[in-house]
């Protein structure tokens, strides 16, 4: 999606994406409910992205996943979302992030388990040739030139 440059916006402002989610079907279905405004992609930034992403009640953030090159980080701005790692379920409350380093196999998303919506801001780098790992579901994705491609774990694609 292109935008004209700007210096300064507020981060509301910029439309949310289009595509609720690059997850293949079934997948892609499970994540109504989330919105993302593509903060980093609005400004041209290519290191890293940023999103500003609001759950509805009930919605989650993605599958529960791992990176094998990128890193992840979310700070909590609104709602009390809870945080699925591979250690278990915390609740969150605004004003707390978490990090998750690339390669450490630590698979998290978040859910939004309240009536109320959650706002948050997720970061993450680009390195190219990075693998997604998906231990709770039937996929696996793999980055190639900045498209990520699924298939289930045994390799067959998705239709």
């Amino acid at each position: 999606m292109e935008y004209a440059m700007k210096t300064a916006i507020r981060a509301v402002d910029i439309p949310p994406r289009t595509t609720p989610s690059v997850y293949p079907e079934p997948f892609a279905a499970r994540m109504i409910g989330r919105e993302k405004h593509q903060l980093g992609d609005f400004f041209g930034l290519h290191n890293f992205g940023v999103n500003l992403t609001r759950l509805a009640p009930g919605a989650v953030s993605a599958l529960r996943h791992s990176h094998t090159k990128q890193d992840e980080f979310i700070y909590v701005l609104q709602g009390c979302p809870t945080l699925h790692t591979n250690d278990g379920a915390s609740r969150l409350e605004p004003g707390m992030c978490a990090g998750f380093p690339a390669g450490t196999g630590n698979a998290c998303n978040l859910s939004n388990d309240t009536d109320e919506d959650v706002i948050y801001l997720e970061i993450g780098d680009r390195t190219q040739g990075d693998e997604a790992n998906y231990p709770d579901d039937d996929l696996q994705a793999v980055q190639v030139d900045g498209q990520w491609l699924f298939t289930r774990k045994d390799g067959t694609p998705y239709e």
